[in-house]
């Protein structure tokens, strides 16, 4: 019995009761009105809920006594062992061995799909993040969010919605021309010009482009230029997508800002149109001689330029409207933006460009502001010379480990990493202590095969002792916590999850036996424990995989 069969009974019950106490008023409730938590302290039961005190203003009743009534009737509902009513009308319920163990055997069946939820079926997302200029490596600043990002994308596509993850490449304007500069002088064995980007990322892209192109000293300076550029930022870019892949993110779509400035067919481009549909919509003027769009409209401390009046190229707010408006032309009501420490100053003009575009900015755009994150002893690239790379930091503390520490926290708090610990094969390592818990699942099925221990009987009445009812207790919390990360968009939860859950198989392990001692024969709560064994391990490779982690078998 889970919390939504356990909310449907429970309902069951308290319609006759509300009908009886306010025959002329309609509850008109849900199962998801009725919040179950689990009680820490386990005497208390296997799960509470306060619906009674809820409702007792509505029904004309005392929480208590409103509360009892609900407890009496709940106690004759099959898989439900007892009721009580504690405090000023808390319900603790306690469901009987069978019912609560009959939760092995869903997750197995259930497999990979255990945890999935609907919660977001129906919701369109575009989730941009990353989104790093292809001048240079990504460093530890992206690596943060590229955790962060592909987990959140991972939890709300598991919770049924209809998700796009996008990386949007900057790869116009006047930082290609200067990174094209910069990988030209390296070509010509020239000094890095004024402004230009340094390191020797740029001379190891020099040589590549000589490579490809052995006469390139041979054009025109202009061909020089056009040529470092390109042949540079295709290099570049599939870099920062091989760095990506590795550190197992992967990314829907990579839209190039390019896109927004070429002409069609009618001689206007992407970002043309999009001037003109929010000029159409009444939010564009002139002043100045500059062409603005009023976004303190819809809040934004001033109004924005999208072309300043001495110059006929559109600014990037231009190309940032044009973007969004694509994102809405593609089909995605909702959309997401991962920003860094330094950009909250975004927060404000894109939700004014929601508006302006004329959707809710209260509800169509989510831009979410992370803070910064530091590695103890890390030293920056030998390649960049200013900055410490992510393939760098991947070489040194492994996908896995950085990847769990970098989404175990919320993305809004600074976060310091200590590479050894993360290193450090021991139980304070949280990475290396779940991964643990899920490889010891493995060994176990692999020595009940060896011990004769199988899957064929299946007796959940068995599973009474307290550790099974603690870790099933915490296997059956797994969907609604896979359903909140996704809400809230903190995959951090799911990580704390596995830990909490790791540490109640640790302990039932060491109490309960999936393989008979000694001479001792093979009996049904063997079996039936195995079950328990392999849904705990299911539950772990399910939560491990929506953080981008590995589950491995062995370590």
């Amino acid at each position: 019995m889970n919390p939504d069969s356990l909310a449907a009974a429970l309902l069951a019950v308290l319609s006759p009761i509300a009908e009886r106490r306010r025959p002329e008023e309609s509850l008109d409730l849900a199962a998801a009105d009725v919040v179950f938590e689990r009680p820490k302290n386990r005497d208390h039961g296997d799960w509470a809920t306060n619906i009674a005190m809820k409702l007792a203003k509505r029904l004309g009743a005392n929480p208590r006594e409103l509360a009892q009534e609900i407890a009496d009737a709940l106690g004759s509902v099959d898989g439900i062992a007892s009721v009580e009513v504690a405090g000023p009308g808390f319900i603790n319920i306690r469901l009987d061995a069978a019912a609560a163990g009959a939760l092995a055997k869903t997750i197995v069946d259930a497999g990979a799909a255990y945890g999935r939820n609907e919660t977001q079926v129906g919701n369109t997302i575009n989730l941009e993040f990353v989104s790093a200029n292809p001048t240079g490596p990504l460093h530890i600043g992206h690596t943060r969010w590229a955790a962060l990002g592909d987990s959140i994308a991972r939890v709300l596509k598991a919770s049924g919605a209809d998700l796009v993850s996008e990386y949007y490449i900057n790869d116009a304007g006047a930082q290609m021309d200067k990174f094209g500069a910069s990988v030209l002088a390296a070509a010509k064995g020239e000094p890095t010009p004024e402004g230009g980007y340094p390191g020797q990322y740029i001379a190891d892209l020099a040589a590549h482009v000589l490579e490809q192109r052995p006469d390139l000293l041979e054009l025109d300076d202009d061909a020089q230029l056009a040529v470092a550029r390109e042949l540079g930022y295709a290099r570049q870019l599939e870099e920062i997508k091989q760095s990506l892949e590795t550190f197992n993110v992967h990314f829907d779509v990579f839209f190039s800002e390019r896109t927004l400035h070429e002409k069609g067919a009618e001689g206007a481009s992407a970002i043309d149109q999009a001037i003109d549909r929010l000029a159409e919509q009444g939010h564009v003027f002139e002043d100045g001689g500059a062409v603005w769009v009023r976004t303190t409209a819809f809040g934004d401390d001033k109004d924005r330029v999208v072309r300043r009046s001495d110059s006929e190229i559109y600014t990037y707010f231009a190309a940032d409207a044009a973007y969004y408006l694509s994102k809405s032309d593609r089909g995605y009501q909702h959309k997401i933006y991962l920003l860094g420490a330094d950009h909250h100053g975004y927060v404000h003009r894109l939700k004014a460009l929601a508006g302006a575009a004329g959707d809710d900015p209260q509800k169509d755009i989510e831009v979410l502001i992370g803070q910064l994150v530091s590695v103890n002893g890390a030293r920056l690239s030998k390649r960049a010379g200013n900055i410490i790379e992510m393939d760098d930091l991947i070489s040194w503390i492994g996908t896995d480990a950085l990847r769990y520490s970098l989404a175990r926290y919320p993305a809004d708090s600074p976060l310091a990493l200590d590479p050894e610990q993360l290193r450090r094969r021991t139980n304070d390592n949280p990475v290396f202590y779940v991964q643990y818990a899920h490889a010891r699942t493995v060994n176990v099925a692999r020595n009940a095969v060896d011990a004769g221990v199988d899957r064929s009987t299946f007796a959940p009445e068995l599973l009474d002792h307290e550790t099974e009812s603690a870790l099933l207790g915490a296997l059956q919390e797994f969907p609604r916590v896979v359903a909140f990360a996704a809400e809230l968009r903190e995959p951090h939860r799911i990580a704390r999850y596995l830990e909490e859950l790791a540490g109640l198989y640790h302990r039932w392990y060491d109490s309960c036996r999936v393989t008979p001692k000694g001479d001792e024969p093979v009996e049904p709560v063997h079996g039936t424990r195995l079950w328990l064994n392999d849904a705990t391990g299911q539950v772990l490779r399910n939560g491990l995989d929506l953080l981008g982690v590995s589950a491995p078998e062995r370590m």
